[in-house]
């Protein structure tokens, strides 16, 4: 654990030096503990990250729109999925997408963040400022000749910075969609294998089931992935490692030959002899690597070599066997695609494989849930979604996080999506075009970073670029013809989500530039103090701002209103920095105003630090901040200081008060039509959001809030 971010070492940049009693660890007991407790990762990465994927077998022949398929049909798709799995999941994600994390953490928002701290690409007025710091800070390159190119022609242009926070913020949006889809056909698969052995059953009791059993894992979600990985790794190892020795069963019984179509000319004898029919059946093999955008999304709940160590030993080496033997049996049984994972189960053993699909499609909820939960927290906290509340479910990894109102969200809409849909290839359909579009998001914004970021020569990231774009593209055009066939829900809930961001992003951009051109300066507030009619009375005042270069405009009308100013005020700003995690050194940041009694403190957190500051921890923090600010003071006597931190003790003992605004917009007749209906959007979030103050844990009696409307 890194001292100074909170953040997890790679065992290999583990430091030299002793034990804790002293005596000195050996390299090779070092290397050895950092691999054991990567293997110990992996294992617990099986019960969050890979559920969706690993159990795609379940759903994948099923939503294949098959009409009298042949062997060399059967042939071509195994080699397409073959390859998908091969490009897509082990070349784009294990080896390429997730070096490029965020100080730990994965995701679309991720990637966006980390272009925001190279380059200025920020849209937000409070956000550009950070960018260009965040670049310097990461980059030495930043302000010289050595920038991207790229990079620079896309600062420069504000529609090409809107373009790129957009495919983030759709990205995002896909992302939650996936996880609504994936619980409902994981689930749903699996307990309609209930019907094979037992036709009595109806498809409705199968449906109902489904939805309790979903109810009750959203139900479980509040103890946090730490215990629903411990709940859930063994029964995804037993899922892993049974179904590729059921599938070598199988290839070896029906078609031993199977892993011949692995040669590209199956694929290109398929569509040649399929066309458009082929073609459009790209959309159901596009859902054997559902799942793997989780793999990046979760990478801050674990850590990058342990999801390594897991997908290449076990996940992908299961999938291709099990596809194998799937596709083995249909050659030979070529009508018995729409329940291909039941059907190729031998007899014996279908009630205990039953039981473990059960609870493998379970846990395969968990990946997109957990991955739902993370992209959620990464976009409030940089102020692009209304606050919701976030709870950190473990004290040693900052990365994994709970969100009610999500969570239940969440199991409201799988629930209807089950009941509504109920058939397993429209649910299918919607699931390729969340898949697929995630997966082409991720590759453009991939490839910005390559360029920008890694600074890896145009060709050579176009090499990347152009084949990946290809190959999803093509799977992109193929699930789009469903979009009326289910295809449609994913955009539903996306285009709802996008409109909510939208809102709300316009609507604190708004506030900000009102902020910003109405501030109060420094010598504005030094005058109305010196007026005989204001007061100092006695106490401590934390006054919180949006903006740090000036005072907010609600301090003004608090002065004019109360005709006073506590003794000693701290302006004190929340900045959520483009970074995953601040130093604790500069997370308190105290600076002089220059009038008495007057101080200046900026809280800097990055999107996957802990909140950890809590009431009285949080006023202690501070004011010792601010005493080690005033000692450490150069040119002032020793006299001077010690009545400096008198009046700051005095000060606290006589009460603390959190002052902060609470502001709306005036729409008025002169507004136009579009401020109206996306301000008063905006005021209707902000209305039903939380607070940012019970983040820190401050008391209510403690709070007051100043009301004041601003001219929109």
């Amino acid at each position: 654990m890194d001292l100074e971010t909170g953040a997890p070492l790679p065992s290999r940049l583990h430091v030299d030096g002793g034990s804790s009693d002293g005596r000195r660890v050996h390299g090779a007991d070092r290397y050895n503990g950092g691999r054991w407790k990567d293997m110990v990762m992996a294992y617990r990465t099986l019960g969050v990250v890979f559920g969706g994927l690993v159990t795609s077998p379940l759903y994948v022949y099923p939503s294949m729109n098959l009409k009298s398929p042949s062997e060399q049909d059967y042939l071509g798709i195994y080699g397409i999925m073959f390859w998908t799995l091969t490009l897509i999941g082990v070349v784009k994600y294990v080896c390429i997408a997730l070096n490029a994390d965020d100080h730990g953490e994965g995701g679309t928002f991720a990637l966006y963040s980390l272009l925001c701290r190279h380059t200025n690409i920020g849209i937000l007025p409070s956000r550009k400022a950070d960018s260009v710091t965040n670049a310097a800070h990461a980059n030495p390159s930043v302000g010289t000749e050595n920038r991207s190119r790229l990079g620079i022609c896309i600062e420069r242009s504000m529609t090409a910075r809107r373009i790129v926070l957009f495919i983030a913020i759709l990205g995002m949006c896909m992302l939650i969609g996936d996880g609504i889809l994936t619980p409902a056909i994981s689930v749903l698969s699996a307990m309609d294998g209930l019907r094979g052995p037992l036709p009595s059953i109806h498809k409705s009791a199968v449906e109902a089931l489904s939805a309790v059993v979903l109810i009750a894992l959203f139900l479980l979600q509040k103890y946090g992935t730490a215990r629903v990985s411990f709940l859930f790794s063994p029964i995804m190892a037993s899922w892993t490692f049974t179904t590729p020795i059921i599938g070598v069963y199988s290839f070896l019984r029906y078609y031993p030959g199977i892993f011949k179509s692995i040669s590209p000319k199956y694929i290109v004898h398929f569509f040649l002899r399929n066309g458009k029919t082929g073609w459009q059946l790209l959309g159901g093999t596009a859902l054997c690597i559902t799942g793997s955008e989780a793999m990046f999304a979760d990478l801050g709940h674990f850590n990058k070599r342990s999801i390594q160590i897991a997908f290449l030993f076990s996940i992908y080496p299961s999938l291709v066997l099990t596809y194998a033997g799937q596709t083995a049996y249909l050659i030979r049984n070529p009508n018995d695609h729409s329940d291909g994972f039941y059907k190729f189960v031998p007899g014996p053993v279908y009630w205990p494989m039953f039981t473990i699909a059960t609870l493998a499609a379970i846990v395969a909820s968990q990946s997109l849930i957990s991955a739902t939960f993370s992209v959620i927290k990464q976009s409030v906290v940089l102020d692009y979604f209304p606050r919701v509340k976030v709870v950190h479910t473990s004290r040693h990894k900052e990365g994994e996080v709970y969100s009610p109102e999500t969570n239940y969200i969440l199991m409201l809409l799988c629930v209807a999506v089950i009941l509504g849909f109920g058939d397993g290839k429209e649910l299918g359909n919607a699931f390729g075009v969340v898949v697929i579009l995630v997966m082409l998001i991720t590759t453009i914004l991939l490839t910005l970073v390559m360029i920008i970021i890694w600074r890896i020569p145009l060709i050579i990231s176009a090499l990347y670029f152009v084949p990946f774009s290809i190959v999803e593209g093509a799977y992109a055009s193929a699930v789009c013809t469903k979009i009326l066939e289910g295809g449609w829900l994913p955009f539903a809930v996306s285009v709802i989500l996008a409109f909510i961001m939208f809102g709300w992003y316009y609507g604190r951009q708004r506030k900000l530039e009102y902020e910003l051109a109405n501030k109060i300066t420094l010598e504005c507030l030094g005058e109305v103090l010196e007026r005989p009619e204001i007061q100092r009375v006695p106490g401590l005042c934390f006054f919180y701002s949006n903006i740090q270069n000036g005072l907010t405009p609600i301090l003004g009308h608090y002065i004019q209103n109360m005709r006073s100013l506590h003794r000693v005020t701290i302006f004190t700003t929340l900045r959520y920095l483009l970074v995953a995690k601040v130093a604790p050194n500069e997370r308190i940041i105290i600076t002089r105003l220059g009038l008495n009694g007057v101080y200046g403190c900026v809280i800097q957190y990055g999107y996957a630090d802990f909140l950890n500051l809590e009431g009285d921890d949080f006023v202690t923090q501070v004011t010792n901040s601010l005493r080690a600010h005033i000692e450490n003071s150069e040119g002032l006597s020793p006299a001077y200081v010690e009545e400096e931190i008198m009046l700051l003790e005095r000060a606290k003992e006589a009460g603390v008060v959190h002052v902060r605004g609470k502001t709306r917009f005036y729409v008025g007749k002169d507004t136009s039509l579009f401020d109206r209906i996306l301000l008063g959007f905006y005021e209707f979030l902000h209305s039903n959001c939380r607070s940012a103050l019970p983040a820190m844990g401050i008391p209510l009696q403690q709070r007051m809030e100043i009301g004041m409307l601003y001219k929109a």
